[in-house]
């Protein structure tokens, strides 16, 4: 029997390599001279490290020891710098809106941003705030104040929930509740859907009414329209404000009492739009850019809509996230997701929408929606960074907001109100004309004009439409990505895409806008 070997230093030779593999040794060269030869006696490199084999009794030959190299600068390649600084730029606008990256302060990328990308020559009849002007001293006015009151109008095409509108309103310092209106705001007191389903969202961060971006997994996401919001009462009148409170054909909510309106007693519209919120019923004059002036929405809540939104608010957080599914489903997963309707107070089975967000978390959207590198980049990720990604979608899912968000009203996912135009606080009457109940936008001179009528063509903006500033005038119709604008670039979501660098963007059909 083999004795035990001694402990030493020394290597156990490998039994199953040659011996006479185990002869090869290695030169280290001595640097080059400046005639292309080599010096005799040189210094090791730095790096390297020649040590006596006979100190660890290898056979006759010198171990090459390899060291940390030194710390070196990379070398300057203007080509290769260009093109990584083009393309991180070109991402970043996506990858922020998305939540995948984040920066101390993505409002100023973004004021640079649109600077850049501000079409020149500026398209005529289009309202216009300047990116590193207008729109910054507003976001500035509004952002970090208890006393703010910012509000934008998102125009987004997204490949999976179609076309919609994002209406957000500043509710604290940081942060903004939002619904998202498939049809857009509504812009003709005759119109025959007169009213939108307004769908709630999640709690954004404030610095998100100044994005302006595209990507193709959330597809365009272009400014509208943006500006300060004021809450108004439910009862009695606004002094200098004419027409009643409330609309008397705007749908009542269901056989609660109207309270009179209470004195304002110096509250801010932070804290006029909170308790609004809680009460369910919301009345808001939007001074924007674009809207015409005095331009007054109702939102409503009904009592079965807001039961039925907290039940399935509870049922997905009881459930887990969802993976993202690689197939097509088929008639049972379609048959699963399909939405049951009922007829409400105010609106007929005719003029409601279909809901138009999809849960971001499940799988079918971003970040939010904003589904920045959507299943290839999922595919990327690392077992911690997909742990990562699924704790912050939890938190989201529990608290209703974006990270860096404040639901500080009880905002509720999901959950379907109903935004109708407020035609008598607009300025209409209704007058009857030629055996015709019709309403009439009352003329600042005393006199009267009719105003809204049936129109098929959507094709293009109508001159008496807007006037010379680009404002809008009653009646307008919200006539889709094809047609609208960009109030601080002038873009419209194809050319914001294009500027993006992002091909392949496939557009889902079906959307049409409402132009009676």
């Amino acid at each position: 029997m083999a004795s035990k070997r001694l402990p030493s230093a020394s290597f156990i030779e490998n039994p199953f390599i040659k011996k006479r593999n185990l002869e090869w040794s290695l030169d280290v060269p001595g640097p080059k001279t400046e005639d292309g030869g080599e010096r005799e006696e040189s210094e090791p490199d730095d790096g390297l490290e020649v040590r006596d084999a006979a100190a660890d009794d290898w056979p006759g030959r010198d171990v090459v020891v390899i060291l940390d190299p030194p710390s070196r600068e990379p070398e300057h390649n203007p080509e290769t710098e260009s093109r990584i600084k083009r393309e991180t730029t070109t991402n970043l606008s996506a990858a922020l809106e998305s939540g995948v990256a984040t920066q101390p302060d993505p409002a100023a990328h973004f004021f640079a941003h649109l600077a850049q990308h501000t079409l020149s020559p500026y398209p005529a009849n289009t309202p216009h705030l300047s990116a590193d002007g207008d729109l910054r001293s507003l976001f500035l006015a509004h952002v970090g104040s208890r006393r703010g009151a910012h509000f934008v109008v998102h125009q987004h095409d997204h490949p999976i929930a179609g076309v919609h509108y994002d209406l957000r309103l500043q509710v604290n310092a940081t942060s903004s509740v939002s619904w998202a209106v498939m049809y857009g705001l509504p812009g003709d007191a005759n119109s025959k859907r007169l009213n939108r389903n307004a769908t709630e969202t999640r709690v954004h961060c404030l610095w998100n009414h100044v994005v302006e971006v595209g990507s193709r997994g959330t597809g365009s996401l272009v400014i509208w329209d943006c500006g300060w919001y004021e809450v108004l009462g439910r009862g009695g009148r606004r002094k200098g404000r004419g027409g009643p409170e409330v609309d008397p054909d705007s749908g009542g909510d269901d056989g609660e009492d109207e309270e009179e309106d209470d004195g304002d007693g110096g509250m801010t519209e932070q804290d006029k739009l909170a308790r609004a919120f809680a009460e369910r019923k919301i009345r808001v004059r939007l001074h924007g850019s674009r809207l015409p002036e005095g331009y007054v929405l109702n939102l409503r809540l009904t009592k079965g809509e807001d039961a039925e939104g907290r039940r399935k608010s509870a049922r997905a957080m009881g459930r887990p996230v969802r993976k993202r599914r690689r197939g097509g489903g088929g008639k049972q997963m379609k048959k699963k997701n399909e939405v049951v309707e009922t007829s409400s107070d105010g609106e007929s089975s005719e003029d409601r929408d279909e809901d138009v967000v999809p849960d971001p978390l499940d799988g079918d959207d971003r970040h939010g929606g904003d589904g920045y590198g959507g299943e290839g980049e999922e595919n990327k990720l690392s077992a911690v960074e997909r742990e990562i990604r699924e704790v912050e979608d939890e938190f989201v899912r529990r608290t209703n907001a974006y990270r860096g968000a404040e639901n500080s009203v009880g905002s509720v996912y999901q959950r379907r109100w109903y935004l109708s135009l407020d035609r008598e606080a607009c300025g209409f009457e209704r007058r009857s004309i030629g055996g015709k109940r019709v309403w009439v936008l009352r003329d600042r001179d005393g006199g009267g004009d009719v105003h809204g009528q049936e129109n098929e063509q959507g094709g293009s903006r109508k001159r008496d439409e807007v006037d010379e500033s680009g404002r809008l005038r009653f009646p307008f119709y919200v006539r889709g990505p094809d047609v609208e604008r960009s109030v601080v670039t002038g873009r419209r979501g194809d050319e914001v895409l294009r500027d993006e660098g992002v091909e392949g963007f496939v557009r889902r059909k079906g959307w049409r806008p409402v132009l009676n």
